[in-house]
């Protein structure tokens, strides 16, 4: 929990305030620079302690997954989550400085007159800083609750990702597969709620979750929700279930969806997969084609693909329900696959670490 500047700053004071001079002190400046000096120890105490808790309590970067990682900077911006751990730190360092400077100067302080005024300015130049700086806790109270918002991923779970163009029926899918009702998880970035559902096979829970959609372009090109499911499939334990729609319904052309699809496929062409079609119900006998595509430069490939999508995919309808129990069965055969996998990687880390 971060307290905000305004908040913190009010805090210490008050506690400082009631700190009390040393008993026995029977000379009245003696006694007076012993309660400034003590007091303006304590409300630098009082300041200094709560950052340095801070600094303690967030977690290092480059300690985290990295998939949360990949979320922090995303949410964030590249390097925003550090830059405010630092000023924070800045902070924390000047208070100590300017605190122990000025109870030194109270503490030698020649009569009670000059011991207040000592006390006084100590007082104001802590709070100089405060306005000054202060701006960084609260910056790091927003980061705060930006993570604490954040959805809970198990990190170790198999996930099956749904993969594609923006509304291929990703979030359908993911409903008719999921154990019970899916959850929907609200990232810091995004008004739209990504679905995340659960299945159960013998015992066993795996994740399955859609994910935004790709468009054709290059990943410098990406915003943010793309970034994310490339996060999702580069750093969670993932199979992947590539769904296509080859209706024209979903804005992006067959002919864009298949280099998607190919880049894709070749970026993590070491994962278990699964190519499904949706909306089967809705294909007619030809093709779709959008009128800006050129088709001058058309191979067999993409021919094919317009026509039936990838060789093996599971032809889909959520209206009618043709194919769903294939689907079902194949993704329950690709997760076990994907846990033996992991368990496999597993043993192999013992082993290399016993030897």
């Amino acid at each position: 929990m971060v307290m905000p500047s305004i908040d913190l700053y009010a805090s210490a004071l008050r506690k400082s305030k009631r700190v009390q001079p040393t008993k026995g002190i029977a000379n009245i400046a003696k006694r007076e620079r012993n309660r400034g000096a003590k007091q303006l120890d304590a409300f630098m105490k009082e300041l200094a302690l709560p950052l340095k808790g801070y600094m303690e309590s967030f977690p290092r970067k480059k300690l985290l997954h990295p998939y949360e990682r990949s979320l922090i900077d995303l949410t964030l911006g590249d390097g925003k989550y550090e830059e405010v751990l630092g000023k924070v730190d800045v902070l924390r360092k000047k208070v100590q400085s300017v605190g122990k400077e000025h109870a030194s100067l109270c503490a030698k302080a020649l009569s009670k007159k000059e011991a207040e005024e000592r006390l006084s300015e100590g007082v104001e130049k802590l709070e100089l800083v405060f306005q000054q700086q202060g701006g960084a806790v609260d910056d790091l109270l927003t980061i705060a609750k930006v993570l604490r918002a954040m959805p809970v991923v198990d990190l170790e779970m198999p996930t099956l990702c749904l993969v594609g163009a923006p509304n291929v029926g990703k979030s359908s899918l993911v409903r008719i597969l999921s154990t019970g009702k899916p959850e929907i998880c609200n990232y810091p970035f995004t008004t739209r709620g990504i679905l995340m559902g659960h299945i159960v096979l013998n015992y066993q829970r795996f994740q399955v979750t859609d994910t935004p959609g790709l468009l054709r372009r290059c990943d410098e090109d990406r915003n943010n929700l793309e970034k994310l499911t490339l996060a999702v499939l580069t750093h969670l334990p993932t199979a992947v279930l590539y769904v296509h729609d080859l209706t024209g319904e979903c804005g992006t052309s067959p002919s864009d969806q298949f280099q998607i699809y190919k880049e894709m496929k070749e970026r993590f062409k070491d994962y278990l997969w699964i190519d499904a079609v949706s909306k089967c119900d809705l294909l007619g006998g030809s093709p779709v084609m959008y009128a800006k595509e050129d088709r001058s430069s058309d191979d067999a490939e993409i021919i094919k693909y317009r026509e039936r999508g990838p060789d093996e995919s599971i032809h889909v309808s959520v209206k009618t329900e043709q194919g769903l129990n294939e689907l079902k069965n194949k993704v329950k055969e690709v997760l076990s696959s994907e846990m033996e996998k992991i368990q496999s990687g597993e043993k192999t880390d013992q082993s290399v670490a016993t030897c």
